[in-house]
């Protein structure tokens, strides 16, 4: 596929976190270009989406092409996880781009990891499941795969099954500093709290009669993070920050923080209120 300076975020950057994406720096006009192309295209169809071909003809794309200092054609680009990971300029021979690729494409677990997000991509939410525990197979201690499918099992509200996942996470994603692990926990924490809490309702009236109770707050907030109202919670989190930033070490903002990670399938939300948190930091 064709992409430009409008589409490249989309095309490459966002559609690296699925799988490695090449980028071609080609132009009509290009002898070697015209050789390496079709070669490109018919390793592209051999992988069968375990990576994905991206082509910016330089002639129309004069900004990308400076962004990426591209002086020399063909000069080919590859990105994963959101970054540029390796390049090669000039024509290399099939063996030769075989070798790029295996340096590029994940093998074994990580293999595993990106087919299971290319499924949860296309709807394919069983599949994805059974991914998941391939790579966990291949690697019992790959947190990441293990994330993932706890991430699933939340969206899923299946609770016992993450928490025993969660168990199986290694020391060093549960006692370092993790964003998605952090987001997790507070989703089970708020589980965990939304047990022994009076009915939402309740906590509503309560917060009403006294809008300076944090403590009302936050619980109604644990009460709407359990029930996935993520918008409701965050508001309620915004106003703990606005009162009163020391109130139990600043728990208002770093929940606000998780509940981005939480909340990550609705982008708009998530920009929506990390605008309103910057604007009452500043």
């Amino acid at each position: 596929m064709d992409t430009t300076l409008a589409t490249f975020e989309q095309d490459v950057i966002k559609a690296s976190l699925l799988a490695p994406v090449l980028v071609d720096f080609w132009a009509p006009w290009c002898g070697p270009c015209k050789s390496l192309g079709p070669l490109l295209e018919k390793l592209e169809a051999e992988a069968a989406g375990k990576w994905k071909l991206v082509k910016v003809n330089v002639d129309e794309n004069h900004e990308l092409a400076t962004h990426f200092q591209v002086r020399s054609i063909p000069h080919v680009i590859a990105f994963a996880e959101g970054q540029p990971v390796d390049q090669f300029v000039g024509v290399l021979s099939e063996g030769q781009l075989r070798e790029f690729l295996e340096r590029l494409v994940p093998q074994g677990a990580p293999a595993s990891r990106v087919d299971a997000q290319t499924a949860l991509a296309e709807g394919r939410r069983e599949d994805a499941y059974a991914l998941l525990q391939d790579a966990l197979a291949y690697d019992p201690g790959f947190d990441d795969a293990r994330m993932d499918r706890i991430e699933m099992l939340l969206e899923d509200n299946r609770i016992d099954e993450a928490r025993n996942e969660v168990d199986l996470l290694s020391p060093k994603t549960t006692q370092g500093i993790d964003a998605r692990f952090n987001a997790i926990k507070t989703r089970l924490d708020a589980v965990d709290a939304a047990a022994e809490l009076p009915p939402t309702d309740a906590l509503e009236a309560r917060v009403a009669q006294h809008p300076e109770d944090l403590e009302a707050r936050f619980d109604l907030a644990s009460a709407l993070i359990a029930r996935r109202k993520y918008a409701g919670a965050l508001e309620h989190l915004l106003e703990i920050v606005q009162r009163d930033r020391a109130f139990r070490e600043d728990i208002g903002r770093k929940t606000m923080l998780s509940v981005f990670d939480l909340a990550a399938h609705q982008p708009e939300l998530v920009a929506q209120w990390r605008r309103k948190l910057s604007a009452s930091l500043n």
